[in-house]
């Protein structure tokens, strides 16, 4: 007897005909690029955590409360979402002597920003070559910008301070001043006198990179220089500051970032009277003084829509410049 085997096509099981669900798919192995990209991730999430929690939500919440009328007494009830108004602005920019401000804050801090840096040009210059005590006289012109800054302010009080200050005293006494000269409380000096604190307290930071950055300038360059009979200025001139000019440049725009969101220096020495009021001082007197929060933040944002300008121009100037070098 023979037997006859038929052969039934049954769809597979993992084939859609035969009613059950698909196989799934074995996944792929990660690549290298891939897994360093997720142990990156994994790596920088707290920092970034951190960031999003200190930096992007406070300045998320002042645009909300720049667009808001908020008082101190009516915070604690204001929301994300609550009626929405220009009259922060409007108020901001049509307050007595808003513009005059402005224009006092960009003279200050491009005053201050650049002395500064020349200060600290000219500090680097004298320490680059080596000569006895050279470590100490380093370490010593970090003083001013690692002190406390109450401290600094106040010592600067006391020493311009009329009837107190050896400044007035050295001035009548010897110099032959007629009267005692009020630097921190005269229209005339007060806003000087400020500057010259900023050029004295931060020329370290711009020593810091400026010596940092001659100390990598080839000195075969000015010892051909000097064969052929170049002067020291010309040196300068023609070899080492051309070296210097991308690091100036980037100090140029932190420096004046710094100076134009300052506060504590100023009012310090000042309290921004004798015409030493800047934006930030400003910002200050809205949420104390007025206790109107809403018009400190919207302050603040135009203080920090003119510091995307200035920074903005920067970039589209020396960008160009370095893309054509």
């Amino acid at each position: 007897m023979t037997t006859t085997t038929e052969r039934t096509d049954r769809p597979s099981s993992g084939s859609p005909e035969g009613g059950r669900s698909p196989v799934r798919a074995r996944r792929r192995p990660l690549t290298l690029r891939q897994r360093e990209s997720r142990a990156g991730l994994t790596l920088i999430s707290p920092t970034l955590a951190v960031v999003v929690a200190v930096v992007v939500l406070p300045i998320v919440w002042t645009i909300v409360l720049a667009f808001q009328r908020v008082r101190l007494a009516t915070l604690r009830r204001t929301g994300l979402f609550g009626e929405l108004t220009m009259a922060n602005f409007t108020r901001v920019l049509d307050y007595p002597g808003f513009w005059d401000t402005l224009w006092r804050t960009v003279i200050y801090s491009i005053s201050s920003t650049v002395s500064s840096i020349l200060v600290g040009l000219v500090a680097a210059l004298v320490v680059r070559d080596a000569f006895r005590g050279r470590t100490f006289v380093r370490a010593s012109m970090l003083l001013p910008y690692v002190a406390p800054v109450v401290a600094v302010a106040f010592v600067w009080q006391v020493m311009l301070d009329p009837q107190l200050g050896f400044v007035n005293a050295w001035g009548t006494g010897v110099l032959g001043w007629d009267e005692p000269i009020p630097f921190l409380s005269q229209d005339s000096t007060a806003l000087i006198t400020v500057i010259v604190f900023e050029a004295w307290r931060y020329f370290p930071f711009a020593f810091l990179f400026l010596l940092a950055r001659l100390q990598a300038v080839p000195r075969e360059l000015e010892e051909a220089s000097r064969v052929d009979g170049a002067t020291p200025t010309q040196r300068f001139r023609h070899i080492v500051l051309p070296q210097l000019m991308p690091v100036i440049a980037l100090l140029a725009v932190l420096r004046f970032i710094m100076t134009f969101n300052k506060f504590d220096d100023v009012y310090l020495l000042t309290g921004g009277a004798a015409g030493t009021e800047v934006v930030s001082i400003r910002v200050y007197q809205f949420l104390t003084a007025q206790t109107d929060i809403g018009a400190a933040a919207a302050q603040a944002v135009v203080l920090a829509a003119v510091l995307v300008v200035f920074v903005v121009v920067y970039l589209r100037f020396f960008g160009s410049r370095r893309a054509e070098g």
